[in-house]
């Protein structure tokens, strides 16, 4: 069983751990050694187990406040997964259908009849205009 060499608060622990879980002994002790900094900063120097209770408290405290927040996400996340389910099984709607009016070819061809006399009719009216 290997022993790791801690440090929290400025002060040096030797912790016995499993094999292969001497990362995990260190990450925790560095969190551990963040909030005892923090204290030690605000208050000054404090008695060994006065420090650890407290920096332990603070942990705790965080930790209580990130599973409220964990709870809050994933209920939000199963609401949003219920609703991705719902609309997922919602029928793929029909195509809409849109009716594009079209214009008779007769139609086109007697309103080109009229632009075309309609333009005669003002050459006409220019040529006697001009004379």
């Amino acid at each position: 069983m290997p022993e790791v060499e801690i440090s929290i608060g400025g002060r040096v622990f030797e912790v016995a751990c499993q094999d292969g879980e001497q990362h995990f002994l260190r990450s925790a002790a560095k969190m551990l050694d963040d909030e005892a900094t923090v204290l030690t900063s605000q208050i000054g120097r404090i008695p060994e187990a006065r420090m650890l209770l407290m920096s332990g408290l603070m942990l705790a405290d965080k930790t209580a406040g990130m599973e409220d927040r964990m709870r809050e996400l994933e209920a939000k996340v199963a609401e949003q997964v219920k609703e991705i389910e719902s609309l997922q099984n919602t029928p793929t709607p029909l195509p809409e259908k849109i009716e594009i009016p079209v214009v008779p070819s007769a139609v086109k061809d007697a309103l080109a009849e009229l632009a075309a006399r309609a333009e005669s009719l003002a050459d006409d009216i220019e040529e006697k205009a001009a004379t």
